[in-house]
């Protein structure tokens, strides 16, 4: 199979998805533009910020993307190209993209509020609580996660203690993002720059960062990167959005939009065969394609934690509703065309069937890099820019979610309604985002330096567990306010099934251990008892809000009058 064909299938795929089927929910759904958004309604300076719909598109990409487009499909592969495939094109458009549209809007429509307070409207507060507590974790888990892998691709030094240029130069270059973020962000924010001039000025910025981060590479070791990069989270936690994780995530998303330029040209001048089965097993190494492929494949098709960034961010800063679909609906695709760049990356460096042995990230800058070669630029700067962009990904998610995180925190010790704990200083404490961002942070660190990868196998589990819980809160919300639903309803229950598919596997692969005498109890031990954490949660969470939703509507319940 030619890469050059399955590009050009995608793209066709994915805009007529957006101009059809993307335009029909936003009709039948309904988007009031004379409507006060809550970032007007709410404007605080420091969440709530209307904000030019360019710059939030560039946020709202860079900060969903991460490093998932890339490893999911890459990894997926060993079921053929075309199963991967076709679940990135059919999971994109009729779940992933609805699952964000759909995050969104119903936040916008709830003072952008989070999804736990949509499950608090309609549920109660028992089942706001579980939910918090589980994107709590959840973000814990991905800061963890995602720290150490930036640290690692900064640091200067291998084990034999050799400078590696490329993480140093990419290294340089990202702290030179985030001092010239801070400027471009007052920038923006002071003289309120349209969108042109706000573009051609973070281009410009961009291209002296990385001109000045090949000349001018850092060498440091991964620990000390470690503690930088977690100091770094901190404070963008916690500053206002306008000032540092907005301004960095829209400058580096020309870097991921200029990535995805030059992967799609090379494959369009090179058109590389994919030289992958178009399928190869239902079963491969101990994976089964249901529900493997669906888990694996998170980003790219669809994912719980992009919930998050719609309704713990995006509908905080959407400046007028008309804008709500191009930036959920439509980064949603953007970041599946990266999904669809990096099956064709893998397909072109397999040989004879056989997947390379390099990490996803390494692939796929390894593959693009060769693109770009064959067109005439050099290797080594293709590959740092490449390698820059992919670690680009991982840190704009890295801020976000530590922001999330706090976010999800301050929400669960709440004590604004809540009478008897008002004059209690230890719920005051713990509400305030200093102590949120550290009781956040600090087993995120704490679980880098231990090893993450050990509850790790479960990241992709509880990842779509969480867009699925976030479409069962959607659906209450929708019948609630007499919207129209049944779109929500089929990704819903597959989501579901996945999930709890996945889980019930798992649970029982520990289980056999230990009937072998093979069970580990610091190690397998952890993975059963989260996978049971997660496989209850689930179930409860879904039986309130499924309680609810077969309820007729309260009296007591505001409800919405569809626009």
């Amino acid at each position: 199979m030619n890469g050059l064909l399955i590009l050009i299938i995608s793209v066709v795929v994915l805009g007529l998805a957006y101009i059809l089927y993307g335009r029909y929910l936003a009709r039948s759904w309904g988007i009031d533009p004379s409507r006060k958004t809550p970032a007007h309604e709410l404007e605080d300076g420091m969440e709530y910020v209307p904000t030019n719909p360019s710059v939030l598109f560039g946020h709202e990409f860079a900060s969903i993307a991460g490093a998932g487009p890339i490893n999911g499909p890459i990894i997926a592969a060993m079921f053929g190209w075309v199963p991967v495939l076709l679940w990135l094109l059919f999971g994109s458009v009729f779940f992933g993209a609805m699952h964000d549209f759909a995050a969104l809007y119903t936040s916008v429509k709830n003072k952008g509020k989070s999804i736990g307070y949509v499950i608090e409207q309609y549920v109660g507060k028992a089942g706001k609580r579980l939910f918090l507590i589980f994107v709590w974790l959840f973000s814990v888990l991905i800061a963890a996660a995602f720290a150490d892998i930036v640290a690692g691709t900064f640091a200067g030094f291998n084990a034999a203690g050799e400078q590696i240029q490329t993480n140093a130069s990419v290294a340089s270059t990202s702290c030179l993002f985030i001092a010239v973020a801070v400027a471009l962000g007052f920038f923006i924010r002071m003289r309120k720059t349209s969108g042109l001039a706000s573009g051609i000025i973070a281009i410009d910025l961009l291209i002296i960062c990385i001109v000045l981060g090949l000349f001018f590479p850092v060498y440091f070791q991964k620990n000390i990167w470690l503690y930088l990069v977690f100091g770094y989270i901190f404070i963008a936690s916690v500053v206002p959005v306008w000032a540092l994780g907005q301004p960095r995530n829209y400058l580096n998303s020309f870097l991921l939009v200029a990535m995805i330029l030059a992967a799609f040209i090379g494959v369009v001048f090179t058109a590389p065969q994919i030289s992958i089965p178009a399928f190869t097993s239902f079963k491969v190494n101990n994976n089964f394609l249901f529900p493997g492929l669906f888990i694996t494949i998170a980003c790219g098709a669809i994912s719980g934690f992009h919930s998050l960034v719609a309704t713990g961010a995006a509908s905080k800063q959407i400046s007028n509703e008309k804008y709500m679909l191009p930036v959920s609906y439509g980064a949603m695709l953007v970041e599946t065309l990266v999904a669809i760049l990096a099956l064709i990356a893998v397909g072109s460096l397999a040989k004879n069937g056989v997947l390379p042995s390099e990490t996803p990230p390494v692939v796929f800058a390894t593959a693009v890099s060769g693109f770009l070669h064959e067109l005439g630029l050099p290797n080594q700067v293709s590959f740092t820019i490449v390698s820059l962009a992919v670690s680009s990904f991982v840190l704009t998610t890295l801020d976000t979610v530590a922001r999330l995180g706090r976010l999800s925190f301050q929400e669960l010790f709440d004590i604004e309604k809540d009478t008897q704990r008002k004059g209690n200083i230890l719920f005051r404490f713990l509400k305030t985002k200093t102590a949120a961002s550290i009781f956040t942070l600090l087993p995120a660190y704490l679980l880098a330096i231990m090893g993450y990868q050990t509850i790790w196998a479960l990241f992709g589990a509880a990842n779509q567990l969480l867009a699925a819980l976030t479409l069962i809160a959607c659906i209450l919300f929708f019948k609630k306010t007499g919207r129209r639903l049944f779109v929500l309803i089929i990704p819903t229950i597959i989501m579901l099934a996945v999930t709890y598919t996945s889980l019930v596997l798992s649970i029982k692969d520990r289980i056999a251990l230990l009937q072998h005498d093979q069970f580990n109890a610091s190690v397998h031990g952890l993975q059963l008892g989260i996978a049971v954490l997660l496989l209850v949660l689930g179930i409860l969470v879904a039986v309130f809000c499924t309680k609810k939703l077969l309820e007729k509507n309260s009296s007591d319940i505001k409800v919405e009058t569809p626009c």
